[in-house]
């Protein structure tokens, strides 16, 4: 790699990747793993030869844990086996959201497109969260919402996207009512946003724009 493209590779969504064929997400989330650690990751490369990663992470000092503090609820709140259907077009970002699902409790199925969902929705009326993606191949997620709702009226919808929240409402692009996490997010920031998404008493999480 070049010294500048080292320089940016940890941003959020920066690729070097034709577009619709890289998501720059990868070595962001590496980035953010490490830091949370409290350790710290280097980029070494040379034109021509090659690129080596080193990571350092604090040293692990076994303590024994007592029952009660094995017993505290987490940090962040988790779910209850809620079904949530997950719709996603990348594979890497589908497979980290759906272990990060499986992680705070709910119980997932995914698509990829919005066909899939429906007829995910269909054999699945059990499923209580749409939990998709706003740029997808050939139809968008307001489009595919929509539909949903249609075959399940009460279902509940949060929307993620690249886009900076601002930019995208203040273009209107989404009504500020709309239940949006933006990507890159913690495994917390998705846990508060269900959370707050199977909460809702007397708004529907409205799929327009």
């Amino acid at each position: 790699m070049t010294a500048e493209t080292v320089a940016h590779a940890f941003e959020p969504f920066f690729t070097t990747k034709p577009l619709g064929q890289g998501t720059g997400l990868g070595l962001s989330q590496v980035f953010g793993f490490v830091k949370q650690s409290g350790g710290h990751i280097g980029l070494y490369s040379e034109l021509g030869q090659g690129t080596t990663a080193k990571i350092y992470l604090p040293r692990y000092i076994s303590v024994r844990v007592s029952e009660r503090a094995l017993a505290r609820p987490a940090s962040f709140p988790v779910g209850n086996g809620e079904l949530v259907l997950l719709v996603e077009d990348d594979d890497d970002v589908r497979s980290f959201v759906n272990t990060a699902l499986a992680r705070l409790g709910y119980r997932v199925f995914e698509a990829s497109d919005a066909s899939a969902a429906w007829r995910m929705l269909d054999e699945h009326p059990e499923i209580v969260v749409l939990f998709t993606d706003i740029g997808l191949p050939g139809i968008n997620g307001r489009e595919l919402a929509d539909e949903a709702r249609q075959r399940v009226p009460d279902l509940k919808v949060l929307y993620t996207t690249g886009y900076a929240r601002n930019a995208i409402v203040h273009h209107g692009r989404l009504d500020p009512g709309v239940d949006l996490l933006v990507k890159p997010f913690t495994i917390e920031q998705l846990g508060l946003k269900l959370q707050e998404v199977l909460e809702e008493t007397g708004r529907a999480s409205r799929p327009g724009w």
